[in-house]
């Protein structure tokens, strides 16, 4: 990893602006001092900032590790000839330590920051011809600054990288989440979708074909009989054609927008029993009270699939159909005498009474979306009884 995509852009500009005032500085003192090497020293110090700034202009050392390293050899002979010409050279150190720690591995990096120490406090105690406790603790300081700098700095970089990786990690969960929520009600509504053309369109039809073959056995010996049949036929077809209108512009059925559920359930009975020539008694147990639509629309939309499966499976001959007002509850029950059945036989998985797979599997799964539930009571030859029962709120 380069010094480049580690280091800050201000530590950066503020790193290159102390080696060039560094420089200036040996350069200016040594003038200044009137050493005999001061030509020597004011050579080497542009030699310095000549190498120094090559590093940062050539992409090569910026891009290979390689070649990063021989800049850094080239960067601290350069050094070492300016700190033997001039003690100034020892400042020249501290900006070296971050170089190093930057460009090297961190156990390269350490090993280099010890080897220029030891350089910067032999070549400072060599000018002044003795070594003093002050002499080392500085740049020993100072090389322990830097290590702890560059270090905590490449921890709070992983750190951050760490937390960015993390971040695209959740920000791809919560797609696929919501990709699957997308896709959760799409079948959801598919599965809503089926249920509601089953228990109108598909209801509706089974009654035409019913009248119609009806119709067809009273032909030709009683035409009377059979046109009869046909008008029904065409009246049930009529009624399909709105309901499929209805159900394509906004869901609602046309038996609860001509009243109340009460209503609806013994229109429907009398539809069945007039289409399908079989007794529907429709009564209505407490007082009725306005109830939500969700909860209308599945008690009417129950009680057409069970007249349906009384109809078409039972061939049942009576069917008592009761809607109880219970407070807190409100609930359907729907008897016939028909010729029963094995509800767990029926009840297996991608099987209903139909043999569609949407009759009972449909009536219980529009229970439970309003959390109340539906229980079947069946047998061979005892008939049928289908209760369902769901909570209402209290104002509902």
């Amino acid at each position: 990893m380069s010094a480049r995509s580690l280091t800050p852009v201000l530590l950066r500009v503020c790193l290159h602006l102390l080696v060039v005032a560094l420089l200036v500085l040996a350069g200016v003192r040594a003038v200044a001092d009137q050493m005999d090497d001061a030509g020597a020293v004011v050579a080497t110090a542009v030699a310095l900032g000549v190498v120094y700034l090559a590093g940062q202009a050539v992409p090569a050392v910026r891009r290979s590790r390689g070649a990063a390293v021989v800049w850094l050899g080239v960067l601290i002979a350069a050094w070492l000839v300016l700190l033997a010409l001039t003690p100034d050279g020892i400042w020249l150190a501290f900006p070296l330590f971050f170089v190093e720690m930057h460009l090297l591995r961190p156990r390269w990096g350490v090993l280099a920051v010890a080897l220029t120490t030891v350089a910067a406090i032999a070549g400072f105690g060599w000018h002044q011809h003795v070594l003093t406790a002050a002499m080392v603790i500085g740049p020993v300081l100072g090389a322990a600054v830097s290590v702890a700098v560059v270090l905590g700095y490449q921890a709070l970089y992983r750190e951050s990288e760490e937390r960015r990786r993390l971040i695209e990690q959740l920000q791809e969960a919560r797609d696929d989440l919501t990709a699957a929520e997308r896709t959760a009600g799409m079948l959801e509504e598919r599965e809503r979708v089926a249920r509601e053309i089953h228990d109108t369109l598909a209801q509706g039809l089974s009654s035409i074909q019913l009248l119609l073959r009806a119709a067809e056995r009273r032909l030709p010996d009683n035409p009377d009989e059979a046109l009869a049949h046909v008008e029904r036929a065409r009246v049930a077809a009529a009624d399909n054609l709105a309901e499929a209108r209805r159900f394509v512009r906004d869901w609602s059925p046309p038996d609860l927008e001509a009243g109340d559920l009460p209503s609806a359930l013994r229109r429907v009975g009398a539809t069945t029993a007039d289409t399908a020539g079989i007794a529907v008694h429709v009564q209505v147990s407490g007082e009725p009270t306005p109830l939500p639509s969700a909860h209308e629309l599945a008690l009417l939309r129950i009680a057409q699939s069970a007249l349906a499966n009384a109809v078409q499976h039972a061939h049942a001959s009576r069917v008592e159909l009761t809607l109880s007002y219970m407070g807190s509850e409100v609930a359907l029950d729907v008897v016939d005498d028909g010729q029963g059945f094995d509800p767990d036989a029926v009840d297996a998985p991608g099987r209903a009474a139909d043999g569609g797979g949407f009759g009972l599997a449909a009536m219980r799964a529009r229970a439970r979306s309003l959390g109340g539930s539906l229980a079947v009571e069946s047998a061979p030859g005892s008939g049928t009884a289908v209760a369902v029962t769901l909570p209402v709120e209290a104002g509902a």
